[in-house]
């Protein structure tokens, strides 16, 4: 498509399901996946490219990723397992450390070298103070606390003023709207060409059957903008931030994710179908239905 930008194509890129093949993992533009191993967890990650999403769009379409991972961190909010996947090597250099650290120790206390033997209760500590460093929660939040109290004081110390062109200036409370209903739009532009693609691939022209699926995804399409545009016009047009207002809004992009959710689902479907040597489509079926469904729903909304 001509109208594709970077930031569509790794959104499309993160968010396609993997290939597998003789047991290994490829994203859509057939990049073979590092394996990312944890104490805990064994799994494929397509991991974001440098520069194209910012931090909130990472957490969004790449979730798993290990850069997620470093931003959950850096807010505050990580768990272990961030930790983990973050420092997905060191248990490893760890235990090599260790094997190496006894193989010397022993030689070492059967010599009874005293200064040797406290080197070693050196070494021996000082790995566990570094992760006592790095698995402590609080000290990511810590950080996080103190960021946002510099950042709030310097709110405070700013003057504020109340003028009427201020006043005005309150429906920037809509601007997250704004931001989160254009995610969505590319979200959705690259799960829609993805579904028809799956489409044409398992359906060929001039079956009923495609013809079915595709004037379904038309609907979807045609449905998913007339929910954006009832939202965009909202946002430009209130002019008061009420909560009437602002449950439109969301239920105008709540409309939306579940049109996304609905695609996405038929989507994973097909890719199912179109691996499995059976013929049976009656799973795929149940989700064009489902997702006609959707589409009377959001319209009767």
């Amino acid at each position: 498509m001509s109208n594709e930008t970077p930031k569509s194509n790794e959104i499309k890129r993160l968010t396609t399901p993997l290939t597998i093949k003789d047991f290994k993992a490829y994203d859509s533009e057939g990049n073979l996946l590092k394996c990312s191993e944890t104490l805990s967890d064994v799994r494929f990650i397509v991991e974001p490219k440098q520069n194209i999403l910012n931090d909130n769009e990472i957490l969004q379409y790449a979730p798993q990723s290990k850069s997620a991972s470093q931003i959950r961190l850096k807010r505050g909010f990580g768990n272990i397992q961030d930790i983990l996947l973050v420092h997905e090597s060191l248990p490893w250099i760890l235990g090599l450390f260790y094997v190496v650290l006894i193989c010397i120790a022993v030689p070492v206390t059967f010599s009874k070298n005293i200064v040797g033997m406290y080197l070693i209760l050196v070494l021996v500590i000082l790995p566990l103070l570094y992760l006592y460093y790095i698995f402590n929660l609080k000290g990511y939040e810590k950080d996080t606390v103190k960021k946002q109290v510099k950042e709030s004081q310097k709110k405070v110390e700013t003057p504020v003023s109340t003028t009427a062109d201020e006043k005005s200036s309150g429906l920037d409370s809509f601007k997250r709207y704004e931001k989160e209903i254009s995610n969505l739009k590319v979200l959705f532009n690259v799960k829609e060409k993805v579904v028809r693609e799956l489409i044409e691939k398992r359906f060929e022209p001039p079956q009923i059957t495609y013809d079915k699926f595709m004037s379904s995804i038309d609907n979807c399409h045609k449905l998913f903008y007339a929910q954006s545009d009832a939202a965009s016009n909202i946002i430009d047009l209130a002019v008061e931030d009420t909560p009437r207002v602002q449950d439109e809004i969301k239920g105008k992009i709540d409309a939306m994710k579940k049109i996304i959710d609905q695609i996405e689902d038929l989507t994973n479907e097909l890719v199912i179908n179109i691996s499995s040597s059976g013929e049976s489509t009656d799973e795929v079926k149940n989700l064009l239905d489902d997702m006609e469904n959707l589409i009377e729903s959001v319209k009767d909304y």
